[in-house]
Formats: C-alpha cells, sequence, structure tokens
C-alpha cells in the first residue's frame, strides 16, 4: 500500500535545531493533509503541526515561533524544522498523512517514529 519513511532524529543540545523528513511512497493518488505528532514518554500523543493541500498550516501553541512544516507535493514528502529547541520538545515524532490510493476515500497513514532527545 503505502510507506512513510521518516529520517533526520537524533541528539541535540538545547537550543540547537533539527529537521524532520517524512517521505510517502506506494500507491498514492492524492494527500490532502500532512502533520507531524510527538509522543513524550508517560504523555499521550499530541498534535504538533499541521498543512493541508492548499499550504495552509496549524501549529501547537507550544512548538509556534519554533516549528515550521513544509511539505514537497512533487516528492510526497513533509518536512519539520525545528528551531531553538527546548528539553521538553524530548519525544518520539510521527509522521502523519491522510490520502486516497483510489481517489475513492482518504485513509491514515503513519510513519514509524522518530526519536528526538535534548540532552545538555
Amino acid at each position: 500500500q503505502v510507506q512513510l519513511v521518516e529520517s533526520g532524529g537524533g541528539l541535540v543540545q538545547p537550543g540547537g535545531s533539527l529537521r524532520l523528513s517524512c517521505a510517502a511512497s506506494g500507491t498514492i493518488f492524492s494527500i490532502s493533509a500532512m502533520g507531524w505528532y510527538r509522543q513524550a514518554p508517560g504523555k499521550e500523543r499530541e498534535l504538533v503541526a499541521h498543512i493541508i493541500s492548499t499550504g495552509s498550516t496549524s501549529y501547537a501553541d507550544s512548538v509556534k515561533g519554533r516549528f515550521t512544516i513544509s511539505r514537497d507535493n512533487a516528492k510526497n514528502t513533509v518536512y519539520l524544522q525545528m528551531n531553538s529547541l527546548k528539553p521538553e520538545d524530548t519525544a518520539v515524532y510521527y509522521c502523519n498523512v491522510i490520502l486516497t490510493s483510489t481517489g475513492s476515500y482518504y485513509y491514515n497513514s503513519w510513519g514509524q517514529g522518530a526519536q528526538v532527545t535534548l540532552s545538555s
């Protein structure tokens, strides 16, 4: 069907930057929305940023002004540029894509997760 491959996680110092990428491949007719979620230890998964097909974006209050989501429609790829990282940004980051393979119905697909760890 569809595979989402994430890359770009790692260990970074507070104040540093990381860029996550998520590439979708397989049978893709259309992608409506792409987003990033994160889950910290002992916490529920939360929406970090979201971008729809028109390019309109939304962000969690905790990352506004620091994170930027973007997408390359030709490559079926979504990015998350994370700047001014804080210890509380430590989490596993999951890519989420809402897509259709046939044009008849849309469904969610998830990436495998990328660990982002803040450590001084």
